[in-house]
């Protein structure tokens, strides 16, 4: 009793909150709420008109009384034509812009959420959170609430007409109220449950398709096609299901309804004929009742599917407010935003875990002076790339500090912070667009001009203006037509043209072919040149010439120094990378 009373306070709160959704365009919902009002006001007053037609002119056979009440008749059916074309047009036009308002909220929120959020949730969640289910939340203003209201009204107006005209015959068709009200209740519960299970299939089905065509490449490498087909084919199948039940529902429930209905016009043809014949009813009554058991059942027809759609609205916007409420967000209360900073960087005994106190940087300090270049070097899961995650803000360290000349980089403004640092990662990202696109990202103070300056001096233009369309080709999604050298010199492209101070390079060659390493290579010189510059690097024959070169090991400096100074300490640890690569490289 306490779980159901308690999810029915949720569900109240939860309606309370998306209601206040419509607070910034009140006066389109207001509009729609008059306008809902004024259907189940006119809506029965078109059986009344007939009910007067039929007893004072066609029974009385009254000529210019019928013409008279056939033009009136038609003016009501002109005005019930408007008044609802105007309440289906802007209760839709109010849950489109609450739903647009709502989805563009909701996606610059995810915008600003630390990556850690996004390590742990799929992102075909996301996207199911930001278009399916906002869609629902659209439904309830467009096709829930207003429209409940206004078909409450209806069959409260129509009953009350009904009681008015001739409340015997009203109770005896009304009689198979409870039984309507009972099988309506039933559908609502049971639908609700199966369409709750269609959308957390629907979130599973999107998450999958996401991932796997994310990484068809794997899928097909490792020929695991009919293992991911079957998996495919379980979730589909279960997505089925929970659909299946639901139509299995509504195949039930209308044909009910129907049954229903033809029961009370029995009521109404065996007790209102008796009242006709001894003149206690009219034929105009009977005939009006009639159209009014048929508007009274109509609204109790649909009032389950809507307060379905109400319902699965809701369930959907507790998914929505509740990633909205996620405050997984890295803290920006910086003030300081210089427009140039001089690039000096400097770690003090720096502590960073992923998860808790699983540690993948351990008491790191060092310095990079302005315009210096340090080389990152260590193997695979040394706290490489931990490192320039945390210099970029991207997750936040548990102890200690960075600074960037001599200021604390959360005294930074996150925006300023970010702009003064550039960095190229091994797997480049490009969006489906243009080549030019990708590089200015669309940012209007970057000029096409820039844009070619940057390639030639990295060595790229020529390679471009072979291409179809040169700077407007379209790349596809994840550049998907370019070699992996083509995207590289493009991400580097994209850097030069957005000038920052702090130059971060992420194992920007390791996985290109010579040809292109040596344009890579060129293009990094001009790159760091007069730009402080952290390298990350698996080949160390490309940090020889850095200006410090730090060694990693299970996330603890091992030794910083030069190539000569490292090379020559004996039993150091770069000196062993160094001879194993040598070898390596001798046995290739």
């Amino acid at each position: 009793m306490t779980s159901n009373k308690q999810k029915k306070d949720t569900d109240w709160n939860t309606l309370k909150r998306i209601l206040k959704l419509a607070l910034p365009f009140k006066s389109l919902f207001y509009l729609s709420f008059a306008l809902g009002i004024l259907v189940s006001i006119v809506t029965p007053l078109r059986p009344y008109l007939i009910q007067i037609t039929v007893d004072k002119n066609i029974i009385q056979q009254n000529g210019k009384g019928l013409e008279f009440m056939a033009f009136i008749l038609l003016l009501s059916l002109i005005v019930e034509f408007l008044v609802k074309y105007l309440f289906g047009l802007y209760s839709t036009k109010l849950g489109q812009t609450i739903m647009l308002d709502l989805r563009t909220k909701l996606f610059n929120h995810v915008q600003t959420m630390r990556l850690q959020f996004f390590d742990k949730t799929p992102v075909g969640i996301i996207t199911t959170r930001t278009i399916n289910d906002i869609e629902a939340i659209n439904n309830i203003f467009s096709e829930g609430i207003i429209n409940i209201v206004a078909d409450v009204l209806t069959l409260i107006i129509v009953i009350g007409f009904m009681l008015f005209i001739n409340w015997k015959l009203a109770l005896v068709c009304l009689t198979t109220f409870p039984i309507i009200i009972y099988a309506t209740y039933v559908f609502k519960e049971k639908v609700r449950l199966s369409f709750n299970d269609v959308r957390e299939k629907v979130a599973q089905l999107n998450a999958f398709v996401q991932e796997h065509i994310s990484g068809m490449r794997i899928v097909q490498i490792f020929n695991a096609q009919e293992k991911e087909y079957k998996k495919f084919e379980k979730l589909n199948h279960e997505h089925f299901v929970a659909n299946d039940k639901s139509v299995l529902y509504y195949s039930i429930f209308f044909p009910t309804v129907e049954v229903i209905l033809a029961l009370a016009i029995s009521l109404l043809v065996w007790y209102g004929a008796t009242q006709v014949m001894n003149n206690v009813a009219t034929v105009g009554i009977f005939t009006s009742f009639i159209l009014y058991l048929n508007m009274a059942f109509r609204p109790l027809r649909m009032l389950a599917d809507k307060f379905n759609t109400l319902q699965m609205g809701i369930i959907a916007s507790e998914r929505v407010f509740k990633l909205i409420d996620t405050n997984d967000k890295i803290e920006d209360n910086g003030k300081q935003a210089p427009k140039k900073i001089n690039g000096n960087i400097e770690f003090k005994h720096v502590w960073f875990a992923y998860n808790h106190d699983n540690f993948v940087l351990k008491d790191i300090t060092f310095q990079v002076e302005a315009g210096k270049t340090l080389a990152i070097v260590g193997a695979t899961g040394s706290g490489k790339s931990s490192t320039i995650n945390i210099l970029n803000r991207f997750y936040e360290i548990n102890k200690g500090e960075i600074l960037i000349d001599n200021i604390n980089a959360k005294d930074y403004s996150l925006t300023a912070l970010r702009s003064y640092i550039g960095t190229v990662l091994q797997d480049v990202f490009l969006f489906s667009g243009s080549i030019y696109e990708n590089i200015s990202l669309k940012n209007p103070n970057i000029t096409k001009v820039q844009v070619i300056e940057a390639s030639k001096l990295v060595g790229a233009h020529n390679f471009i203006m072979e291409l179809p369309d040169n700077y407007d080709y379209n790349v596809m999604e994840r550049g998907a037509t370019l070699s992996v050298g083509q995207r590289q010199l493009i991400a580097f492209i994209r850097v030069l043209v957005y000038d920052p101070q702090i130059l971060i390079l992420d194992e920007a060659t390791s996985s290109v072919d010579t040809e292109s390493e040596i344009l890579i290579q060129n293009a990094i010189q001009k790159l760091v040149s007069g730009r402080t510059s952290i390298v990350i690097a698996h080949r160390l024959s490309t940090v020889q010439n850095a200006d410090k070169i730090m060694v990693l090991d299970k996330g603890e400096i091992k030794e910083i120094g030069t190539h000569n100074e490292l090379i020559q300490l004996e039993n150091g640890y770069y000196k062993r990378l160094h001879e194993m690569q040598f070898q390596s490289a001798e046995f290739a």
